[in-house]
C-alpha cells in the first residue's frame, strides 16, 4: 500500500502594525509561488475559539515577492474590513489557499495608537493564534466609538473614565446600564435600564455606577453622548494590542448591599471587549 503523502509545512506569517491602524504579513514562501494571494474569511457564525466552521465575506490581497522566501501583503487602514474574525490564507500557484500560521508579531505601533475620529468611525484590526495554533485577524468598526480608557473600583460602585471618537459630547450627555436580555437583571417590576450623569470635557467623560441600585445579573454599559433622545454607543476597550481582554484584564468584585440582598459585583469585558457588569447574589 502506497504510504499517504507528507502533509506540507505550515505556512508562517509575521504581522506587523502600523500607527494608523494597518497590518502588513510577511509570509514565508521558497519557490515558485506564482500569483500568489493572502486571503481573508470571516467567519459566518458566532465562533470566539475555533476556525474550523462555515466562512463568509472574503478579502483578497496580492502577496508580492519581499526578500528571498518571502511574499508581503499589505491591509491598510483604508480597506474596509467588517468586524468580525476573519481566519487568514495563502493561495500559491492557483492552489488551494492554505492556513496560515503566526509567526513573529510586533503590534507596538497599535498599542501606541491615537485614532483622529475624523472619518466617523473607529477601525481596529489584531492578529492572534486560535486555539488551534493557525492566525486570525479580529475586526472592529465602530461608528461612533466610546473607548474605555480606565476601569476603576471605588467604594460600592465603578468609576469609567473613557473618550469618544467619531461624535460630540453634548450637554446632558449620560450613561446607560441595560439589563442582559433574558438575564433576569433589572428586578422584580424595573425597566432593566439605569442611567447615571456623565461629566465631560471636550472628547473625554468620566461617570460613577453605584452598585447599591442593580440587581444581580448582567448589565452592558453605553453611552449617550447627545442624552436620552440621542443614539448609544456600546462602550468598549479596543485601542490596544491585546485581542481578547477577558483572560487578560481581571477586576476585583465588590460586595454591597441592595434592595434585592447582598450582592458581589465588577466590571469585565465581553468576548468583544465591550465593557459589562456582572451582579452575583450572595448568602445573606
Amino acid at each position: 500500500m502506497t504510504p499517504p503523502a507528507p502533509r506540507a509545512a505550515p505556512l508562517r506569517a509575521d504581522c506587523i502594525g502600523d500607527s494608523a491602524g494597518g497590518l502588513t504579513f510577511d509570509v514565508a514562501a521558497r519557490g515558485n509561488t506564482g500569483a500568489a494571494l493572502l486571503v481573508l474569511r470571516r467567519r459566518a457564525g458566532d465562533d470566539s475559539a475555533d476556525d474550523t466552521g462555515d466562512t463568509g465575506d472574503t478579502v483578497s490581497l496580492p502577496l508580492a515577492p519581499a526578500a528571498e522566501g518571502r511574499l508581503r501583503a499589505a491591509l491598510p487602514s483604508s480597506v474596509s474590513l467588517p468586524e468580525g474574525r476573519w481566519d487568514a490564507y495563502a493561495r500559491l500557484s492557483d492552489g488551494e489557499p492554505r492556513r496560515l500560521v503566526p509567526g513573529v508579531t510586533d503590534l507596538r505601533s497599535l498599542a501606541e495608537r491615537t485614532p483622529s475620529g475624523l472619518l466617523g468611525h473607529v477601525a481596529v484590526r489584531i492578529p492572534y493564534a486560535t486555539r488551534q495554533g493557525n492566525l486570525t485577524v479580529r475586526s472592529w468598526l465602530r461608528a461612533p466609538h466610546a473607548e474605555a480608557v480606565d476601569l476603576s473600583p471605588t467604594h460600592g460602585g465603578l468609576t469609567v473614565r473613557g473618550r469618544v471618537y467619531g461624535t460630540q459630547l453634548a450637554p446632558g450627555a449620560d450613561a446607560e446600564l441595560r439589563a442582559r436580555p433574558g438575564d433576569g437583571a433589572g428586578g422584580a417590576g424595573g425597566d432593566g435600564v439605569r442611567r447615571v450623569e456623565v461629566v465631560a470635557d471636550r472628547t473625554e467623560f468620566t461617570f460613577t455606577v453605584p452598585y447599591d441600585g442593580l440587581a444581580p445579573g448582567l448589565w452592558d454599559l453605553w453611552l449617550r453622548p447627545a442624552g436620552p433622545s440621542g443614539p448609544a454607543v456600546r462602550l468598549a476597550r479596543l485601542l490596544d494590542d491585546v485581542a481578547d481582554k477577558n483572560p487578560v484584564f481581571t477586576f476585583p468584585r465588590t460586595r454591597v448591599r441592595t434592595p434585592h440582598g447582598p450582592v458581589e459585583a465588577g466590571p469585565y469585558y465581553t468576548r468583544d471587549n465591550d465593557v459589562s457588569l456582572a451582579v452575583a447574589p450572595l448568602d445573606a
